[in-house]
């Protein structure tokens, strides 16, 4: 039975005691299920996408990725309270959307 890419990469993570830089991985585990170049290309996109849903994998700093066992809970979640929303840039962004709209066909009335 043919492994999941993230199958193969918890083995690899597992193999090792360090956290792994993204490509290294992924380099990894493309080489152990023997995919060719276009293959190669055509699945880190996707394989990144898995190592982010799945609970068995944490993101670290630069891109690294390590077994999010090895973590502690603490060290695997943000603090979201801390996270600050500035409400009013987003309106200000669109007032700046709107006026480039508006000054964008008054060029093309005068230009008609």
């Amino acid at each position: 039975m043919k492994q999941s890419m993230t199958d193969v990469a918890y083995q690899i993570l597992q193999s090792g005691k360090d956290a792994m830089p993204f490509i290294e991985l992924w380099t990894r585990v493309s080489k152990e299920l023997g995919f060719n170049e276009s293959q190669f290309d055509d699945n880190i996109a996707q394989f990144y996408t898995d190592l982010s849903i799945d609970g068995r994998f944490f993101n670290m700093p630069q891109n690294n990725w390590d077994l999010r066992s090895r973590h502690t809970f603490s060290e695997s979640v943000m603090d979201t309270d801390s996270i600050a929303i500035d409400e009013d840039s987003d309106d200000e962004d669109q007032d700046e959307a709107l006026d480039l709209d508006e000054e964008t066909k008054e060029d093309q009335e005068d230009e008609d």
